[in-house]
C-alpha cells in the first residue's frame, strides 16, 4: 500500500509518524513535508496548494490512499479531483468542507439543524457592521468568513475595538478574500475544548477531548495563532458531557449532512465553548486540529491507517479504537514574533536529545539545508510527552523544549496549565 500524505506541518508529521507505525503501508510519501517527515517517508517538493500538482503526483506514485492534511487544499476541491481521477482520498469534499472554509455558511447550517452556538450575522458592508456592533453587548466577536490560519477572529472588548476590527477586514482588506465578508457574533463564556470525531456520512467515530492554546503569550493573553500548545484530555469533558456532546452536535451534524446532501467522509473538529446551558460549537474545522493532533495520535493504540480507510470507505460502526489512558501535552516552540513577523534560517539543535528522554519532537516549520534542519516557518516544532497524568505530561514536555534550542526561539510557559474554576 503506498500512502500520500499532502501537507508540511506539525500535523502532517504526526500523522506521517503514526502511518510509518501501520504493517500495512509498503511506502509513505509526504508533499513537500519537512524536516521531521523525511526521516519517516519519501518527501516530493510539491506544495499543498497546488491541486494539479498532488493529482498528478498520486497518479504517477500509484498512490493507493491520499490524506489531506490542510484546509485549504480541501476547501479547493483536492479531494473531489482525486476522486475524478479514481485516487481514494480521506477528507470531505469541497462543498462539505465550506463547514470550516466559510463561517456564515457554518453559522446557517447550525441554524437550520438545531446545532448549538453563538448567535450571529453577517455582512460585507462596512457601515452595516458598525451599526450593528454598535447596538450589541460587549465583548463582542468579529471573525473574517474565510480561511485566514486562524489568525482572522477578534474579541473586541467595546466599540472602538469592533470598529477597528471591521475597518481591518472589510476596508483595508487585511485578510484578502478571507475577510470579504464577516461574522459578528455573541461572546460565550466558559471554558473551550476540542472534539475531535471521524465521520463517513453515516456514523461517526470520537475520539478524546484536548485543550488548545490559541494566544500567543502566557495566560492566554496576546495575539491569537494557529496554537500554542494542546494538552489531552482536557480535564473538563467527563463521560456524560461526551454523550451530550454526541446527541447534541454530532447527531444533528450528521444528520444535516444526510438532509443537505454534502459527501463528508473525513474528520470533523468542532472547536466548543462549555457554557453554563451545555456546549456550543465555536467553529467547524474540516480536518485534523494542529497542535491537537499531536497530542491525539501518541494515545491512539490502533492503526491509524485502519481507521482513515474506514471513513472513507463508509465502514466506521465497525471500528473499535484503542486508546492510551495516559496523558499528552504538547509544547508549541515557535519563531520569535509569531503570529507577526519572524525571521527564519535558524539552526535547530537539540531534537535527538529531546527524543532520547522521551519526548516526541514534531517539526512544522523546518526544512534540510545542507545537512542541517533549519527554521523555515512561524511555528517551528511541537515537542509533545506522555505522563500518568496531566502534570507529569506538562513536565515531561517541557524538559524536552529545554533540550532543544535555536536563535528567536519563543514558546509559553504555561501549556496545560490548570483552568480558572
Amino acid at each position: 500500500m503506498t500512502v500520500l500524505v499532502v501537507g508540511g506541518g506539525g500535523r502532517e508529521h504526526a500523522l506521517v509518524w503514526k502511518l510509518a507505525q501501520s504493517p500495512r503501508l509498503k511506502r509513505l510519501i509526504c508533499a513537500p513535508g519537512n524536516a521531521g517527515t523525511a526521516s519517516l517517508a519519501e518527501n516530493i517538493p510539491v506544495a499543498a496548494s497546488d491541486l494539479a500538482g498532488i493529482v498528478d503526483l498520486a497518479v504517477r506514485e500509484e498512490a493507493d490512499f491520499v490524506v489531506v492534511g490542510p484546509d485549504d487544499p480541501l476547501a479547493a476541491g483536492l479531494v473531489d479531483r482525486l476522486q475524478a481521477v479514481g485516487v481514494r482520498a480521506f477528507g470531505p469534499t469541497a462543498s462539505a468542507a465550506r463547514l470550516e472554509s466559510s463561517k456564515s455558511f457554518a453559522k446557517d447550517f447550525m441554524r437550520r439543524h438545531g446545532i448549538p452556538t453563538a448567535r450571529a450575522e453577517k455582512f460585507t458592508d462596512f457601515s452595516a457592521a458598525c451599526t450593528h456592533a454598535r447596538n450589541q453587548s460587549y465583548p463582542l466577536v468579529i471573525k473574517a468568513d474565510g480561511l485566514a490560519l486562524g489568525k482572522g477572529v477578534t474579541i473586541a472588548a467595546d466599540y472602538p475595538a469592533a470598529e477597528h476590527a471591521l475597518e481591518e477586514a472589510l476596508v483595508q482588506g487585511a485578510f484578502g478574500e478571507a475577510g470579504r465578508i464577516v461574522v459578528i457574533e455573541e461572546f460565550l463564556s466558559g471554558c473551550e475544548a476540542s472534539i475531535h470525531a471521524l465521520v463517513d456520512g453515516k456514523s461517526w467515530l470520537m475520539f478524546p477531548d484536548a485543550r488548545d492554546h490559541k494566544r500567543a503569550l502566557d495566560g492566554d493573553l496576546g495575539p491569537n495563532t494557529g496554537g500554542m500548545g494542546t494538552l489531552s484530555p482536557s480535564g473538563r469533558v467527563d463521560d456524560a458531557l461526551r454523550r451530550r456532546i454526541e446527541s447534541d452536535i454530532l447527531a444533528p451534524f450528521l444528520r444535516g449532512l444526510q438532509a443537505d446532501g454534502l459527501a463528508y467522509r473525513g474528520m470533523i473538529f468542532p472547536g466548543l465553548m462549555l457554557t453554563a446551558e451545555g456546549p456550543k460549537v465555536l467553529e467547524f474545522n474540516a480536518r485534523f486540529g494542529d497542535p491537537e493532533t499531536q497530542v491525539l495520535l501518541p494515545r491512539l493504540k490502533t492503526d491509524l491507517f485502519d481507521l482513515l480507510e474506514a471513513a472513507a470507505e463508509g465502514r466506521l460502526d465497525a471500528e473499535r479504537p484503542e486508546w492510551d489512558s495516559r496523558a499528552a501535552c504538547c509544547v508549541v516552540m515557535a519563531s520569535g514574533g509569531y503570529p507577526g513577523s519572524y525571521r527564519t534560517g535558524f539552526t535547530v539543535t537539540g531534537c535527538g536529545e529531546a527524543e532520547a528522554g522521551g519526548a516526541l519532537v514534531f517539526h512544522a516549520g523546518t526544512r534540510l539545508e545542507e545537512g542541517r534542519t533549519v527554521t523555515s516557518g512561524g511555528r517551528v516544532l511541537g515537542v509533545t510527552a506522555m505522563g500518568r497524568d496531566a502534570a507529569e505530561a506538562v513536565g515531561a514536555a517541557y524538559a524536552g523544549v529545554r533540550r532543544i534550542g535555536f536563535e528567536n526561539a519563543a514558546w509559553r510557559n504555561d501549556i496545560g496549565a490548570p483552568e480558572p474554576a
